[in-house]
């Protein structure tokens, strides 16, 4: 917008005084003189203030704005007295249009970005996985009905939010020791792809692992304490890049840390939690516990192979001696799903041996079509597309998933 803002009035010869014309003025012509300036002045001083009003709020409202000012005052005298001020102004908007200060639309967007950035921090698939795993492994030291009671449910909460939030603790901290590596693998990662700084990352996974020893120390249960901190130097050792440590590197290290939490920690600890910390038995070994340790043993390195297959681009890259790396994609892929039929298989003797009818017919069925699934759709799979590969590994966690969804009923 191009606008010319213009008061004029009659010019004014002398600047911003008032001025008698002559020594030899009467004092009588002097008061004369000054009664007329003086009767115009509250004129043009009305007339200067206002737009000298109007150019302050244009300046105020539109920084921007490509102005010119110019002023030119001058003083009052029995002839005349003129000021003019130009304003150009180059701005397109209008005087109507205000910017907003506030958008709700964009501050929700804000909070989904934000949202969406942590939840792919946290890996949501190990997050649903540790949740259910506590919570089925509790429900072993359920021997009545009445067992389940607010008791129960307190300490399973306790163990659950404990162990999230140990379990986003090192799912952080090997994103953070891999960002490169997961620049290659998993661009999609807030850190791999930038939405979060290290900085972010550092503060993120260390706020957690504090909130975790916290809970877990406030709680007062000792299995409960302890299963934190053997996942906490385990996930620690797994990930961290210093020397003798890292373990990630080398394959056998890495499934064993992986079998030694997902397999014997959790079973373990966990239920030893409920057993003697909520409900103040003695610690006892019944076979469904021996039963889920053992299952998940096998699962847990299946987990652990079976997760480099996708990633074997950017473990070369880096040298990370993955199985995969060394012994290729199809052999390890056809391991993987071999040892999961094997310990389906397992199940189904154990299914069939159990006194309880119940037991045999949820463990024994239940087993039975998820082996099926999975040798079904193991032959389905295209090993030399990622995107195929990275779908058969999520269909392996929904396989765990349902595995400690059958737990229970192993009796």
């Amino acid at each position: 917008m191009d606008s010319l803002l213009l008061r004029s009035f009659p010019n004014i010869n002398n600047a911003s005084s008032l001025t008698t014309t002559g020594a030899n003025f009467s004092r009588t012509k002097s008061f004369a003189n000054i009664y007329h300036a003086s009767s115009y002045l509250p004129n043009a001083s009305w007339h200067n203030r206002k737009i000298q009003k109007e150019y302050n709020f244009l300046r105020f409202r539109w920084p921007s704005l490509n102005h010119h000012y110019k002023s030119i005052e001058g003083g009052c005298t029995c002839k005349k007295c003129n000021i003019k001020f130009v304003v150009k102004a180059t701005s397109e908007k209008s005087f109507e249009s205000e910017p907003q200060a506030f958008d709700p639309k964009s501050i929700l967007d804000s909070v989904k970005n934000s949202l969406d950035a942590f939840y792919r921090f946290s890996r949501p698939h190990t997050v649903i996985g540790t949740a259910l795993s506590i919570i089925s492994v509790s429900l072993l030291a359920v021997d009545k009905i009445s067992d389940i009671s607010p008791l129960f449910f307190t300490g399973v909460l306790e163990a659950v939010v404990a162990a999230l939030f140990m379990n986003i603790y090192i799912v952080g901290s090997n994103q953070l020791f891999d960002v490169e590596i997961y620049k290659i693998n998993k661009p999609y990662l807030p850190l791999a792809s930038g939405e979060y700084s290290f900085e972010t990352g550092v503060t993120i996974d260390a706020s957690f692992s504090i909130l975790s020893f916290w809970l877990g120390w406030v709680v007062g249960s000792w299995p409960l304490f302890w299963a934190l901190f053997e996942i906490f130097v385990l996930g620690t050792a797994y990930s961290i890049n210093v020397p003798l440590l890292r373990w990630k590197r080398f394959a056998v290290l890495a499934a064993m840390c992986i079998l030694a939490v997902r397999a014997v920690i959790v079973q373990l600890a966990f239920f030893l939690h409920i057993q003697t910390h909520v409900y103040k038995r003695p610690p006892v070994f019944s076979r469904s516990l021996i039963f889920a340790t053992a299952f998940m043993s096998f699962f847990s390195v299946v987990i652990a192979l079976f997760k480099d297959i996708p990633d074997i681009e950017g473990d070369k890259v880096f040298g990370i001696q993955s199985f995969s790396v060394r012994l290729s994609q199809k052999p390890v892929f056809w391991t993987c799903v071999t040892l999961l039929e094997i310990a389906y298989g397992v199940a189904l003797l154990v299914g069939a041996a159990s006194p309880c009818l119940w037991s045999k017919i949820f463990t024994g069925l239940g087993h039975a079509v998820l082996a099926s699934i999975l040798w079904f759709h193991a032959k389905s799979v295209d090993l030399k597309s990622k995107a195929s590969i990275t779908s058969f590994y999520m269909f392996i966690w929904k396989l765990f998933y349902a595995e400690y969804l059958l737990i229970p009923f192993v009796r």
